[in-house]
C-alpha cells in the first residue's frame, strides 16, 4: 500500500479534513467576536483558546505576558521547530455592523480580525493534532495587545523564544480589498514602522479682541500643521516611503479667548530605519523652531513605536511557495506591495527568521472600521496554508 500522497493529493485530504468541522470553528469565531478584549484584558478569550488546545493534546502554557498563550505538539523525532502566532485583542471602537454575533461589550470590537486570526490558527491545531504529518516541534503563540504594540516585546522580554525555542516564525493578517482567501507575500520590509509625537505649543493667552498682547498658540500650531507636510516632500529621498500624520488637535474653549497652549499628536511611519530616524529628529526641530518664531515654545514628546516588518527572503519564498502547492497559482497575488500600517510582528522577526502573510478579506469594510466584518469564507483556506507551513516545514 502506498502511503505517500503528491502534493495535489494531500491538499485535498487537509481540505476535505478542515471542512469536517471548519462549521464549529465558525462558531467559534462568532463567539469570541461577541465577546471582544481589549489589550492584556483577553482573559476569557485566552481561557477559551486554552481549553480547546489542552482538549486537543497540546502542552498549554499559560499566562505569558499576562494573557498570551504557547501551546506546544510534538510529533516523531525531528529536530527543528516552527512557530504561528495569532494576535487575540480588540479595539476601543463601538460596532455598527448590526450583525446577530455584534459585540456585547459596548465600545470594544473586533475591528481587526483578531477574532477571525485566532479562529484560523485554532482550526489548523485541531487538525495538526489529530491528521498532521509532521517531524518535529509545533509552538502556536496565541499573544495579547497588538493593537497598541506591547503584546509581543512582552513576551519576548519574558523569554518568549528562550523557553519555546524556534527556528522560524510566522504570522498572517486579513486584508480588506483583496480577493477573499488569495495570500500575498513581500519579501523585505512589508509594513510600515510607526511612532508618536505629542507636542504642545505653549504660548501666552489672553482676549480675542487684543491679540496683540497675546502670544498665540493656535497660529503657531496652524504654521507648524503646514511646515509637517514639508517634511516629506523636502527631506526624505522621493524613492523611499514616509508618512506623517496629524490625527488630533485641542485648544480653546471660546472664540473670543485665545489660549495658553495648544496639544496635537502625530503618527510618523516609514519602511526604512535611516528615515524613522531622520523623521523624529525633524519633527522635533520642526516643532521648536516654529513655535519660537511665533515668540511661543514647543514641548515635545516623541514615542517610539515598533520598527518596519522585515520579512526574511528564504522564509518568504518558502511562504509563497507552500501557499501555492497547498491553494494553487490562483490564490497567490502576483505582486502584492508592502502596506504602510504597522505590526509589532515586526519584534519577533527582529529575533528570527520568518515571514508575515496577508490573505483576502474580500469586498469588506476597512480595518478599525465600526462597520468592519471578519469573513469566515477565508478560515478554511487560511487554515490549510497554515497546516501546508507545518507540514512542509517540518517534513
Amino acid at each position: 500500500m502506498n502511503l505517500i500522497l503528491t502534493d495535489t493529493q494531500r491538499a485535498a485530504a487537509v481540505e476535505r479534513g478542515l471542512a469536517t468541522f471548519i462549521d464549529e470553528i465558525v462558531a467559534i469565531r462568532r463567539d469570541l467576536h461577541q465577546h471582544p478584549e481589549l489589550a492584556f484584558q483577553e482573559k476569557r478569550t485566552s481561557s477559551v483558546v486554552g481549553d480547546l488546545l489542552t482538549s486537543w493534546g497540546y502542552e498549554v502554557s499559560r499566562g505569558i505576558a499576562g494573557t498570551g498563550i504557547v501551546a506546544t505538539l510534538r510529533g516523531g523525532q525531528g529536530e527543528k521547530a516552527i512557530g504561528l502566532r495569532a494576535d487575540m485583542d480588540a479595539l476601543p471602537i463601538e460596532e455598527a455592523t448590526g450583525l446577530a454575533y455584534a459585540s456585547r461589550h459596548k465600545g470594544v470590537m473586533h475591528a481587526c480580525g483578531h477574532d477571525g486570526h485566532t479562529a484560523i490558527l485554532l482550526a489548523a491545531a485541531r487538525f495538526l493534532a489529530t491528521e498532521g504529518r509532521f517531524d518535529g516541534t509545533l509552538r502556536l503563540i496565541f499573544q495579547p495587545a497588538e493593537e497598541i504594540g506591547a503584546g509581543a516585546r512582552k513576551m519576548l522580554s519574558e523569554g518568549l523564544f528562550q523557553r519555546f525555542p524556534v527556528d522560524a516564525v510566522f504570522g498572517l493578517h486579513n486584508w480588506p480589498g483583496v480577493t477573499a482567501g488569495r495570500f500575498g507575500f513581500v519579501a523585505g520590509p512589508a509594513m510600515a514602522s510607526v511612532d508618536q509625537a505629542n507636542i504642545t505649543i505653549v504660548g501666552k493667552g489672553g482676549h480675542g479682541a487684543e491679540p496683540h498682547l497675546t502670544v498665540d498658540p493656535v497660529l503657531a500650531t496652524a504654521s507648524l500643521i503646514t511646515a509637517l507636510q514639508s517634511l516629506v516632500s523636502r527631506n526624505v529621498d522621493p524613492q523611499d516611503m514616509a508618512v506623517v500624520t496629524v490625527g488630533s488637535i485641542h485648544g480653546g474653549q471660546a472664540s473670543n479667548v485665545i489660549p495658553e497652549s495648544v496639544s496635537l499628536k502625530l503618527t510618523l511611519r516609514a519602511f526604512n530605519c535611516d528615515v524613522r530616524r531622520l523623521l523624529g529628529e525633524r519633527v522635533q526641530a520642526l516643532a521648536r523652531a516654529q513655535a519660537e518664531s511665533f515668540g511661543a515654545k514647543a514641548e515635545v514628546d516623541y514615542k517610539l513605536g515598533f520598527p518596519a516588518l522585515v520579512n526574511h527572503p528564504d522564509e518568504t519564498a518558502f511562504a509563497r511557495n507552500v501557499a501555492l502547492q497547498a491553494l494553487g497559482p490562483e490564490a497567490v497575488v502576483a505582486d502584492f506591495r508592502p502596506r504602510t500600517a504597522s505590526e509589532d510582528f515586526a519584534f519577533f522577526l527582529e529575533e528570527k527568521a520568518g515571514n508575515y502573510a496577508f490573505v483576502g478579506n474580500g469586498d469588506s469594510a476597512s480595518l478599525h472600521s465600526a462597520q468592519y466584518n471578519f469573513n469566515d469564507a477565508i478560515i478554511a483556506p487560511a487554515a490549510r496554508y497554515w497546516v501546508r507551513l507545518v507540514e512542509t516545514f517540518l517534513a
